[in-house]
């Protein structure tokens, strides 16, 4: 069974970083799956998938190999690798609605989810009583500065060994540089049929703009705010004699189900994503 890992290289541009890069993997015999690049404001970013056979596969060798090369660049690189026969562990970041993340507690408790959460993340405490009853750690982090919480928060992942982050109604941006980290590997949840009212305010754009048809969208997190590639969406229809709070109430449950799709599907490995589009593979 081949060995797939995740290569991110991070640090200010310069002259032959790929090739450098790209040429220590083929020396390592490694095959490139996919590499993508970006160039913002002198800042290089790229995240690359390199598969091996099993028999080539040496995963100390391939880290010391790529922390000499980081060192020598002066620029940030890191291999994330799953072993094929471990299941995925994902961490939750929230801010203070607990329905997404009582669904997603309710799928991993049930085995309705193969995968581990292993660390809750929230820029708020009020959530911390529901990670405690499932006995899971709860980490704030508080988001008055993003630089200083992203740094945090991206520690708090490579502590736990996350391979991918779920956004349960977390109400906070994370940056390019936080987003280059764990690209197509960050879930979120939004209330409304993406590119449909995006922004914090959806349920509300929603209902003073007279909608007849309300929906939720899961997709992964792009650079651009509610503009990821979109993995999962449903709607429902919305009565003459719904309020604002009836709407809000059902777009909740619907964000709870579509959001445990989402991850199902992604789990599954059934989605390419392929100039910015979800594709199921």
């Amino acid at each position: 069974m081949k060995q797939f890992a995740t290569v991110t290289v991070i640090g200010r541009d310069k002259t032959g970083v790929i090739a450098r890069v790209t040429s220590f993997l083929f020396a390592e015999h490694a095959n490139i799956e996919a590499l993508e690049e970006q160039v913002t404001r002198g800042q290089f970013s790229m995240t690359l998938q390199a598969s091996w056979q099993p028999r080539d596969w040496d995963a100390d060798r391939v880290r010391s190999g790529l922390a000499r090369l980081a060192t020598e660049l002066g620029m940030e690189i890191r291999l994330r690798h799953t072993p094929p026969r471990r299941r995925q562990r994902f961490a939750i970041f929230v801010t203070r609605e607990p329905h997404c993340l009582e669904s997603l507690l309710a799928g991993a408790r049930s085995g309705g989810l193969a995968a581990d959460p292993v660390v809750v993340v929230g820029n708020r405490p009020d959530l911390e009583p529901l990670a405690r009853k499932a006995r899971l750690p709860f980490v704030v982090v508080p988001w008055q500065e993003r630089v200083e919480a992203e740094t945090r928060a991206l520690a708090v992942l490579e502590e736990h060994d996350v391979d991918f982050v779920v956004l349960a109604r977390f109400m906070k941006i994370l940056s390019p540089n936080f987003v280059w980290r764990y690209k197509n590997k960050i879930l979120n949840i939004h209330p409304s049929l993406l590119p449909s009212f995006p922004g914090p305010q959806a349920y509300r754009q929603a209902y003073e703009h007279g909608v007849k048809i309300v929906g939720v969208t899961a997709h992964f997190v792009s650079m651009h705010l509610d503009e990821g590639p979109i993995i999962a969406q449903d709607s429902f229809r919305v009565r003459s004699t719904m309020t604002l709070k009836d709407i809000v109430a059902a777009g909740q449950r619907l964000e709870a189900r579509v959001l445990v799709k989402a991850i199902k599907l992604y789990l599954a490995k059934r989605l390419d994503v392929y100039w910015g589009v979800v594709k199921e593979v």
